[in-house]
């Protein structure tokens, strides 16, 4: 099989074509390091993956992780443009294993009969399943072909650990509003492929941003260069001259070309999980007003709101728990309003919910119930005493159930009795907070305690506090 590595005549008339007609985030695509703005430092003068791009001595795999418009694919592009090696893309989207097949006989061949590389670029990785990740490792390995993974996703997450392992992982990171402004500047100035060339007939810009415009876009955009770019040209592309000519793009223009953001936010990636634990440590920590930012964001990007409900509910149990007792009923109530009455109204109980938690007072003690775990796990579960066992089958031949003492019948409704196994007995695991009405929760459970101890004549001990890595650990077991 011979392998044609000459020039692709019909691709050169496809670039020449998207200089004018592709949309103006392609055409500024950074072709080279020196035009590439933002991730200084991963491909700034001197930092590692500039040097082996500079060298053409690229790694075996690299991963390039990042949320969108942050140049994950530029810079494989640029890599394209710099390197001596043939160059292939797949989006894994839309290719499986018989692409990835192809490639790879490919790649064998122009290595054997060339003595050149292939580098490989898989767009989006994440999409791949396990069988076509595990298909590109053997040819990864045995410099077959040299990786290029782009992806949005956490790749510990959702590329496999063997890949994962034989990469070198690169994070990019959200582009800063200066960064921004920067790359729309170069569009409005540049002649070639942007709108540098276009002048009013007596020779001035024709496209004129105003500073306050360039900072909206810059802001809106979120860290995303194409979502900047595509913005400023959808305010050039429909503002029409005025009278001397000019393309005037004002705040106001600005604004309406970019109106309603594309929040980052993929319900089974990084976003989903990084916010809704904002969300709760928020509400935790008591504060109101960025539990309502970040529920607003959840909101506004289509966050299923029985999700945010569902974690309320815990939260109103877990970290709220007896200081408030009412916590739960209301996150109940919302819960049940929610569902009876549906979206958009149902916000406001979802709304109300979220505010009486977060200006609650706190209390995590619901998470003693793991010390009581421990205990069983640690000594094993001990046995039920006598007087505590079922008296409606076994009290007459085994004693079950003989000498309980029924509380309703003492004054207070209340008297003392071990209700432990006996070797453990006084040994407490619940420790009340001084917090809102578990408070006072804890000056009764003080008298219970200390007429207890008297009465069975036993040493009051409290079971080891556990670490909140053992409790988050148990907590994931449940």
């Amino acid at each position: 099989m011979m392998l044609d590595v000459t020039p692709d005549l019909f691709d050169y008339a496809q670039a020449e074509f998207d200089k004018v007609e592709a949309p103006l985030a392609a055409r500024m695509r950074p072709r080279t390091l020196d035009e590439f703005v933002g991730q200084e430092d991963i491909v700034g003068p001197g930092k590692l993956l500039r040097r082996a791009i500079e060298a053409d001595r690229l790694f075996s795999s690299i991963i390039l992780w990042g949320p969108p418009g942050t140049g994950k694919t530029t810079l494989a592009r640029i890599i394209a443009n710099r390197t001596r090696s043939h160059f292939e893309t797949l989006n894994a989207v839309m290719a499986g294993v018989a692409d990835i097949r192809r490639v790879v006989q490919d790649a064998k061949e122009r290595r054997k009969l060339h003595r050149q590389r292939t580098i490989l670029l898989v767009d989006e990785i994440h999409r791949f399943n396990k069988s076509q990740q595990d298909a590109l490792l053997p040819h990864v390995e045995d410099g077959t072909i040299v990786l290029i993974g782009a992806t949005t996703e956490n790749p510990y997450f959702e590329v496999n650990s063997a890949l994962i392992s034989r990469s070198r992982l690169f994070m990019l990171r959200p582009l800063t509003e200066a960064q921004i402004i920067t790359i729309l500047r170069t569009a409005l100035s540049d002649p070639e492929r942007g709108y540098g060339s276009r002048r009013t007939p007596d020779g001035r810009p024709q496209v004129q941003v105003d500073e306050d415009a360039l900072r909206h876009l810059a802001h809106v955009a979120g860290g995303d260069a194409r979502n900047a770019l595509n913005a400023l040209e959808l305010a050039v592309e429909s503002t029409p001259p005025n009278a001397d000519g000019v393309i005037h793009i004002d705040l106001s223009v600005a604004q309406e070309s970019i109106q309603r953001r594309a929040v980052l936010y993929d319900k089974e990636g990084d976003a989903h999980y990084d916010t809704i634990s904002a969300f709760i440590k928020s509400v935790r920590g008591s504060d109101p007003d960025a539990a309502l930012y970040w529920l607003a964001k959840m909101l506004y990007a289509g966050e299923d709101p029985r999700f945010i409900m569902r974690r309320l509910l815990i939260l109103a149990s877990e970290d709220v728990g007896l200081a408030d007792p009412m916590g739960l009923v209301v996150a109940a109530a919302a819960a049940q309003s929610l569902d009876y009455v549906g979206m958009p109204e149902g916000m406001y109980p979802l709304v109300e919910a979220t505010l009486y938690l977060a200006t609650a007072p706190k209390s995590n003690t619901a998470t003693h119930y793991f010390r009581a775990r421990a205990q069983i796990e640690a000594e094993g579960a001990g046995e039920v005493p006598d007087h505590l066992k079922d008296a409606n089958r076994d009290a007459r031949g085994l004693g079950h159930g003989r000498g309980y003492l029924y509380p309703h019948e003492f004054e207070g409704h209340w008297t003392p009795q071990n209700y432990l196994p006996r070797e453990i007995a006084g040994l407490t695991f619940y420790t009340p907070s001084d917090q809102g009405y578990e408070r006072i929760v804890a000056e009764r459970l003080a008298r219970w305690r200390e007429a207890q101890r008297r009465a069975l004549g036993v040493e009051g001990r409290e079971a080891l506090a556990l670490s909140h890595e053992e409790i988050e650990r148990m907590k994931r077991e449940r």
